[in-house]
């Protein structure tokens, strides 16, 4: 640790520097386990296109998904880059934390607009989002 705050005590700074270790590890391990789930169901989407079963309805939906999980695992990053920030208080953790707001920011208002879009769509045209059986072989 350089440039530790000195108006915190060092148990205390030592407690915040490990929480945020630990919030930071949740976040990493939110956005693989998204990653994971998103790449099954890109193959499973896949296979249905390749039996003719393509529903281009499902891709959309996959890729809301994976954004949510990225914008959770983002959620995480900003608590724990809050934590590091009071912990060094320098010009390269507010720069830091500034850019993963932003980002975090820009993809919650474009991920927002495409679930409602989805949503929107799903009442519209439910015949859109039922699941294909896949033809028996």
């Amino acid at each position: 640790m350089q440039n530790v705050n000195t108006t915190i005590p060092p148990l205390v700074a030592l407690i915040l520097e490990r929480v945020s270790l630990v919030i930071s590890i949740v976040s990493i391990t939110v956005v693989i386990y998204g990653t994971v789930i998103a790449l099954f169901a890109f193959f499973r989407t896949e296979r249905h296109r390749l039996r003719g079963n393509y529903n281009s309805q499902f891709l959309r939906i996959l890729r809301a998904d994976l954004g949510t999980y990225l914008l959770l695992g983002l959620e995480f990053l900003i608590a724990a880059d809050i934590l590091k920030t009071i912990l060094e208080p320098g010009i390269a953790e507010l720069l830091s934390l500034g850019g993963i707001v932003l980002l975090r920011t820009v993809l919650s208002f474009f991920l927002t607009k495409e679930i409602q879009e989805i949503e929107l769509e799903r009442k519209e045209h439910p015949e859109f989002f039922q699941k294909t059986e896949s033809p028996k072989s």
